[in-house]
Parts: C-alpha cells; sequence; structure tokens
C-alpha cells in the first residue's frame, strides 16, 4: 500500500476525486486481556466514481472499517470524511442527517417490507425523508437496474436477485455521495450475485457512483476497480484492476 494519500475531499495526481477518508482509524474492542484491535492505524482513500472492494481474512477488520466509514460505528482514534465532512465528529442528529443525504446502504439481507410494491420500496427512504424523488434520475436507475417490468410486484414475486436489485436502486434513489454494500451477494446464488454486481459496476460506470463494498468472495471483489486488503486492523495492500485469481493468490498470502 502506498505510504501517499491524496488530500481529503480534493483532486487527487491522477484527476480522481476522493469521496471517502480515513485518516489513523482505531477501533478496540474489550479491555485488558480481552482487548481486540479491529482497527489499528487505518489510513485509506476511497475515490469518487469507483468501485472499491474490502477484502480480508475472517477478524481483519474489514467490517469494522466499512460500519466506521458509514458511521455505524464510532472510532477510538482518528477520523472520517465524506467529501469534506468530517462524519467522526458530527452529533448523533447530524450523523443521522449525514446518513440520510450522503450514503446509501446495501446489506446482504434485503430489507424490503413485504406489504409495499418494488417501487414503493424503492421510494420509501425519500418518503419517510420528505423529499420528492428526481423523475429522470429514477427512470435512468428503473433501466439501469432492469427492474421497469416489475415496479408493481411485491417482494415474494420477486427473485432474490430482483430483491436486491431493488434495494440497490432504493439505495441510489437519493443520489448518495457513496453506497456501501455490505456482502451484497451474500444471500444469493451465483447467477443472482452476477446480477446484482453487474448492476453495481454499471452504476459506477454509468451514474458515476462511488461503491465500497465488504465481500469475502474474490469473484465478488473482480468486479471492483480496486481491492482493499485488511490484515490484523491494518492495511496488508491494494491490488488494482483485480481479477478472482490475483485477489485470491493475495487472499493465500495472507493466510485465508
Amino acid at each position: 500500500m502506498s505510504a501517499t494519500l491524496s488530500g481529503i475531499g480534493t483532486v487527487g495526481a491522477a484527476g480522481t476525486r476522493t469521496a471517502v477518508a480515513a485518516r489513523q482509524l482505531v477501533k478496540v474492542y474489550g479491555k485488558g486481556e480481552a482487548e481486540v484491535r479491529a482497527l489499528d492505524g487505518v489510513s485509506v482513500d476511497f475515490a469518487a466514481g469507483q468501485f472499491t472492494a474490502i477484502m480480508g481474512p475472517s477478524g481483519s477488520g474489514k467490517s469494522t472499517l466499512m460500519h466506521c466509514l458509514a458511521g455505524l460505528d464510532t472510532v477510538d482514534a482518528g477520523s472520517v470524511h465524506i467529501g469534506q465532512t468530517e462524519l467522526t465528529k458530527q452529533s448523533d442528529k447530524g450523523l443521522t442527517k449525514l446518513r440520510r443525504d450522503k450514503i446509501g446502504f446495501i446489506f446482504q439481507s434485503f430489507n424490503l417490507l413485504p406489504t409495499l410494491t418494488a417501487e414503493q420500496n424503492i421510494l420509501l427512504g425519500l418518503q419517510l425523508a420528505g423529499r420528492k424523488p428526481d423523475p429522470a434520475w429514477f427512470d435512468n436507475i428503473v433501466t439501469v437496474t432492469g427492474l421497469r417490468q416489475r415496479l408493481g410486484h411485491k417482494p415474494n414475486q420477486l427473485s432474490g436477485g430482483q430483491q436486491q436489485r431493488v434495494a440497490c436502486a432504493r439505495a441510489l434513489v437519493a443520489k448518495p455521495d457513496v453506497v456501501f454494500a455490505d456482502e451484497p451477494t451474500g444471500n444469493l446464488d451465483s447467477k443472482s450475485g452476477a446480477e446484482v454486481l453487474n448492476f453495481l459496476q454499471t452504476s459506477v460506470r454509468q451514474l458515476n457512483q462511488t461503491v465500497i463494498m465488504v465481500t469475502h468472495d474474490p469473484v465478488a471483489a473482480s468486479y471492483a476497480d480496486r481491492v482493499v486488503l485488511l490484515a490484523d486492523g491494518r492495511l496488508a495492500g491494494e491490488i488494482h484492476r483485480p481479477t478472482a485469481d490475483s485477489v485470491l493468490a493475495a487472499m493465500k498470502n495472507l493466510g485465508a
């Protein structure tokens, strides 16, 4: 991993803007002999308009890093910026607003309301925030997800892959600065997982979205532009233009 990191929220040497920046993140669980340093001084940037995967062996800190980057968990030291906003200095109210306005989430479980149609599930977050969707943006997302013929269907009428694409559309419809995806294909078969990963890849390339994904699957990671590797709570390297084979080899080197 290069020791040189671009400035927070700025344009780097390659002309890419930093969407998310972490500086010297420390997260400790437990005390005394039971203390575990889940993150041990992690500093890393995530470029805007790119698809980045975070990988590492079990217990490496990858999920903890995502939760801290997304404001779902606190840090014991260090800072996180979403664009120019320092997430780690926000009040609970400020964090809630930041997550609502700037961050999209996709989880392993689809978290769709069974009584609502696909379209209603996609728009639910905006409605709860008292906001109306941008019609052109909504139409674009529906096209990219391939859900146009499924908008009137309820979750039990959709395949697993279609349900996760609804969850992806819900994460994107508010035009977030960044989408965090936590094992988004974990509950899917390989075909449905490929559908979701293709969509995330397309959302980056066609919609200029920024996606940060935690995964344990080298094939899923191969869809990303870059893979950030963690081991024992520290950065352990990165792979640009990854393939499933290059990711698998790197994971073996980390003892996974």
